[in-house]
């Protein structure tokens, strides 16, 4: 039986660290709404990327904040499942590609440029749904994310000098 209540405790943990991270994803996001949606967008909420890259349970949080958020996109309909697959499958890419490397500030700095790269599938959607020139629309999204995960790269990366994310 003991056993049993530490299983279910370290679960909880689990599920509340997930949930947390979503949490936050969407709370920093819809704060920052007027940033946070659009073809020149800041999304600073896209810091809590790198929290992917210390441990595999925040992949699913990430990706639940993501989803949540882009809820409220004007463009839901395509931004809920495009998103949410495309983040989903960037965050294990990127802790793929970095899994190799043990200097944090390397690690972060490739996820950066991965991601950055991946806002292909933003300009797509913005393409489509506002006619836009795709690969005007794809440097814009991918500059702004680039300064994004920039900003909130040196946050969590002086967060994670003061809490270890990998627990």
């Amino acid at each position: 039986m003991n056993n049993t209540l530490i299983k279910s405790t370290s679960t909880t943990r689990e599920i509340s660290k997930t949930a947390l991270v979503a949490a936050l994803y969407v709370a920093v996001t819809l704060i920052l709404a007027v940033f946070s949606f659009g073809v020149i967008q800041l999304r600073l909420s896209e810091m809590f990327n790198y929290l992917a890259l210390f441990h595999k349970r925040y992949i699913i949080g990430i990706t639940l904040g993501v989803v949540i958020a882009n809820l409220l996109s004007p463009t839901w309909f395509l931004d809920v499942p495009i998103g949410g697959i495309a983040t989903f499958l960037v965050l294990i890419l990127c802790r793929v590609i970095t899994q190799p490397i043990h200097n944090l500030a390397l690690k972060m700095a490739i996820t950066a440029l991965i991601f950055a790269l991946s806002m292909f599938t933003v300009a797509g959607q913005l393409t489509i749904v506002h006619d836009l020139p795709f690969f005007n629309t794809w440097l814009i999204v991918g500059i702004g994310e680039l300064l994004s995960m920039t900003v909130g790269g040196l946050t969590i990366y002086l967060l994670s000098k003061k809490i270890d994310f990998t627990k």
